[in-house]
């Protein structure tokens, strides 16, 4: 009896491995894809090296490789401080004489060679502008302390000695007219401040400039306590002063 024509052929291997072939297919198609690994995490910033406190090593030439990028920011808004500064101060009430202190407060009395020379000074803080807003003095001027400058191995040492804020910190050359200071803070009982970059709270960015015969000033733009703008006046100290607060 002939074979019905269904049962007459069977599949040849080419064609089974077709549709094997598009059976796989079908199957990836339908599965689902797994997600591609996430990539790794970014390498961390480098430590901000520290400014050393001792005298020891090279000298550091260039703060731009030093300076935090807040103080950096601080100091590329210095003239903003300046400003809202000195508007405060003229705007409200004070403490002490503030007209007294002449080309201090002054944005643009730097003069040529500004590097001072080592040794003693009287320095005294003048604080402008209020961060508590209306609330606040617009003006601080205090009495007179004790300051240093040393010649270390890193470069100009500036350290205030007495007083209730003492910084400490090197003076890096800019120009003619400006030394950049990078340094940290104590306060009150404290002992010495550490060196810039070890408290990032206490790290400030100061610019000192020469305002007259043998007289100085450190700015620091937007201090971390109290004021907008601070001064620190620096004169040599006469050998037969005393330099305890007055």
């Amino acid at each position: 009896m002939p074979r019905s024509p269904i049962h007459s052929r069977r599949p040849s291997r080419i064609q089974t491995g077709l549709m094997a072939l598009s059976l796989s297919a079908a199957l990836a198609a339908c599965a689902t894809p797994f997600a591609p690994p996430p990539p790794p995490p970014p390498p961390p910033s480098p430590p901000v090296p520290a400014v050393p406190d001792a005298p020891t090593g090279a000298v550091l030439a260039d703060w731009r490789g030093v300076i935090t990028a807040a103080d950096r920011d601080r100091y590329q808004r210095r003239a903003a401080a300046w400003s809202l500064a000195l508007e405060q101060a003229k705007r409200q009430t004070g403490s002490g004489d503030l007209m007294a202190v002449g080309d201090l407060i002054d944005p643009g009395a730097a003069l040529p060679g500004v590097a001072p020379p080592e040794g003693a000074y009287r320095c005294r803080t003048i604080k402008l502008g209020s961060q508590g807003g209306e609330g606040g003095l617009g003006y601080v001027v205090y009495g007179w302390f004790a300051c240093r400058i040393d010649n270390t191995a890193f470069g100009l040492k500036l350290t205030k000695l007495s007083g209730s804020q003492r910084q400490a910190g090197l003076l890096f050359p800019e120009n003619d007219r400006e030394m950049v200071f990078l340094g940290s803070m104590a306060l009150a009982s404290e002992p010495a401040a550490r060196a810039y970059g070890q408290r990032p709270e206490r790290d400030m960015v100061s610019v000192l400039e020469r305002i007259g015969d043998r007289r100085w000033r450190l700015v620091t733009p937007w201090p971390a306590l109290e004021s907008n703008l601070d001064i620190l006046e620096l004169v040599p100290a006469p050998a037969s002063t005393s330099t305890r607060r007055r």
